[in-house]
């Protein structure tokens, strides 16, 4: 029996629901100034953050005895932790509050992410978005679902019509400048959600259309990277090498097909 075979998903949908509900949402619109923390500038986290982050931790290890977690609030206090994708055995991947900063200022473009990666390869993965209580899943070889409703992405329009995001911090001046420009002259729209995971949601149901992330860190991406690439889409490191949760690196690039995929990174990197 497959690792994917033995994880009941509706379990840990629960598991992401009752979080929701006992523990973030009650924070929603309703943070105290001391229940607000910079751990860097500009880098916030909440109690919500934190309390979800310990009781997801404790449930997914009984849910699955031996497996290994990686929490971005873990993290944060032990950045060793990213080592533990370098076992072989199952590892946990938790985000528990993604979009932190929209949450504090009670914007509802937050969601909470898990994601299950077997030898550095996301296998399953749950994106929660919490106010309005759905949950997309994906499973590795097994498809995308929101809500029970298998995902698929449209096609895409031309590209003056796409929206997405560019992260032109991964160049140097005066190239960072330039593909700043060029990406408002040739796309639709070109903004940041601040949330990775409402993102990929997006992307997955063809509300937006590609994104290019410069930093890589797998709470942030491996759930929406499956999910993406279940529904149809083409997610790799931006040199073209197949994206790896543990990988700390710079450039995902995503986009709703192969062909996209191409002309995007054609369109990125043809100065470099």
């Amino acid at each position: 029996m497959s690792l994917a075979d033995r994880i009941d998903t509706t379990k840990v949908q629960a598991l992401l629901r009752e979080a929701a509900e006992t523990i973030v949402l009650p924070r929603f619109d309703s943070l105290r100034g001391h229940e607000i923390i910079e751990k860097a500038p500009g880098d916030l986290v909440t109690v919500a953050d934190l309390e979800a982050e310990r009781f997801l931790t404790r449930e997914l290890s009984a849910l699955l005895p031996g497996s290994l977690v990686v929490g971005e609030e873990a993290h944060s206090k032990d950045p060793e932790i990213l080592r533990r994708f370098e076992d072989d055995g199952p590892v946990w991947v938790i985000d528990p509050v993604d979009g932190t900063k929209n949450f504090t200022k009670s914007s509802a473009t937050f969601c909470m992410m898990v994601a299950l990666v077997e030898r550095n390869r996301p296998i399953m993965g749950w994106i929660h978005d919490p106010l309005p209580n759905r949950t997309a899943i994906a499973v590795d070889g097994a498809g995308g679902w929101l809500d029970g409703q298998r995902l698929t992405i449209p096609e895409a329009p031309p590209e003056k019509d796409m929206i997405g995001l560019v992260n032109a911090w991964y160049f140097e001046e005066p190239r960072r400048k330039q593909v700043r420009a060029e990406a408002q002259a040739r796309f639709g729209h070109v903004s940041s959600l601040s949330c990775a995971g409402q993102d990929f949601l997006a992307q997955a149901q063809g509300k937006r259309h590609f994104s290019f992330y410069r930093r890589l860190w797998p709470w942030d991406h491996a759930p929406g990277a499956l999910l993406l690439r279940e529904a149809g889409g083409m997610v790799e490191r931006v040199d073209g090498t197949p994206y790896r949760a543990g990988d700390r690196v710079h450039g995902l690039l995503s986009a709703p097909s192969a062909e996209i995929w191409r002309d995007l990174r054609q369109f990125l990197m043809s100065r470099d």
